[in-house]
């Protein structure tokens, strides 16, 4: 079983030309509300990829935001662990899309700063315990700790981008990052290869959006070029990514095998709309990586390229 412990949002979307600098005002399109938040995206990744039953700890209001969220998440089979918080509304974000599926999001956390190490469940049965930063940085660490101490394999999703106590990586066996959080979580603006080598993490991912993945496992390198789309919308393709990913490692994938599966289904993710409304179910991306032929060797020599690695 797979515990997935984070964030519950309400999203709200506007769609408009571009994304508006600070003190500009821009004029929208469509207006949507869907549900969201990195812990709550990762949970319905999890469970459409079918690998193992997954669970979400999670905090949520009394209140009508709180409805859509669980509907969701019921949905897609997530059983439930909640933390009800009255005196917190739940949380919500508000998100602008521009015409070239770039967004700019603003957080409000609500009930997901209300989740305490106390809070968490029994690990028993559990596999794997995947965490993201949407919740207080001393409860992630708690959780964290619990886990590596219980034999639970902890997988942190260090977003949204911020240093990280020495105590969280030392207890945690995969951390998947994009490129910024990378550089934050290194202290260094170096290359990716350089980048990496500088975490002391036993598997250590990387996000790269077109140009693919790069991961370091155990001092290997292990890259996965991206699939050719075109995107519509890429709210939430991280975090399917990243529930894609644990699913694919809790049915015994290989890393490069769960690299594959966890970008195709951020790759179909891209060409909907909405966070959780645009991932895949497990058949959609086999299928899907069934229809895409292995990148070429040219195309891997410049991901290998991009990464600061050395020609093969």
């Amino acid at each position: 079983m797979i515990l997935v412990a984070g964030s519950a949002n309400l999203d709200f979307v506007v769609r408009a030309h571009h994304i508006p600098s600070p003190g500009e005002t821009v004029l929208g399109r469509d207006f949507k509300t869907y549900p969201g938040g990195k812990g709550a995206n990762q949970a319905v990744a999890s469970a459409r990829a079918g690998a193992a039953p997954t669970h979400m700890l999670l905090g949520l209001g009394d209140d009508a935001f709180a409805v859509p969220l669980e509907a969701s998440l019921h949905g897609a089979y997530v059983q439930l662990h909640t933390i009800r918080t009255p005196d917190h509304p739940t949380g919500t974000a508000f998100i602008c899309v521009s015409d070239d599926a770039e967004n700019a999001i603003t957080v409000a956390p609500g009930a997901n700063a209300q989740l305490r190490p106390e809070h968490l469940p029994s690990l028993k049965g559990f596999t794997h315990l995947l965490l993201q930063l949407e919740t207080p940085m001393e409860t992630v660490v708690a959780y964290a700790k619990a886990a590596r101490a219980q034999g639970v394999a902890v997988v942190l999703n260090a977003a949204p981008a911020q240093h990280l106590p020495a105590e969280l990586l030392a207890h945690t066996d995969v951390l998947v990052v994009n490129e910024g959080e990378l550089a934050t979580v290194a202290g260094h603006n170096g290359s990716i290869a350089e980048c990496l080598s500088r975490i002391d993490v036993p598997t250590v991912v990387v996000t790269l959006g077109h140009h693919g993945c790069c991961a370091r496992q155990h001092g290997a390198f292990i890259l996965q070029g991206a699939f050719p789309i075109k995107p519509v919308d890429t709210t939430g393709a991280g975090d399917t990514f990243c529930g894609c990913l644990v699913a694919a490692m809790s049915r015994g994938l290989g890393l490069q095998e769960a690299l594959q599966f966890a970008s195709a289904a951020g790759a179909i993710a891209c060409t909907r709309l909405g966070a959780q409304s645009s991932i895949p179910e497990a058949a959609e991306v086999s299928a899907f990586i069934a229809q895409h032929p292995k990148t070429s060797a040219e195309a891997d020599q410049t991901l290998r390229a991009f990464c600061g690695l050395p020609s093969l």
